[in-house]
Formats: structure tokens, C-alpha cells, sequence
């Protein structure tokens, strides 16, 4: 999944490092628990990648 920000709200996405859920939510990114921001796009740093766990079938 992916989230795309605002072209402005790039300066507060960290270059270092993948963000953890407080800091993504803390830019106003809504969604359910268990996202994992999981790659930074270069070209296009203000688009969010996420994952989540896949669940074992029974």
C-alpha cells in the first residue's frame, strides 16, 4: 500500500531511516494498526510504502 503526502510534508520525513507507526502517524497518516513503512521511493520521497504481515491460512 502506499500514501501519498502532501510535496511539502517531505522535510519531515526522515532520510535516515524507515519510520516507525508514532512518527508516520505523527504526520497525519491514518490507517489501521500493523503497517509497516517498509521502503523510502528516492525519486519520489513523499510517497509512503507499506506492508503488512500476510496471515498463515488454516
Amino acid at each position: 500500500m502506499h500514501v501519498v503526502l502532501p510535496r511539502d510534508m517531505v522535510k519531515y520525513v526522515p532520510k535516515s531511516h524507515l519510520m516507525s507507526e508514532k512518527e508516520w502517524r505523527q504526520l497525519g497518516v491514518q490507517q489501521s494498526q500493523g503497517w509497516m513503512h517498509y521502503m523510502i521511493h528516492e525519486p519520489e520521497p513523499h510517497i509512503l510504502l507499506f506492508r503488512r504481515p500476510l496471515l498463515q491460512k488454516q
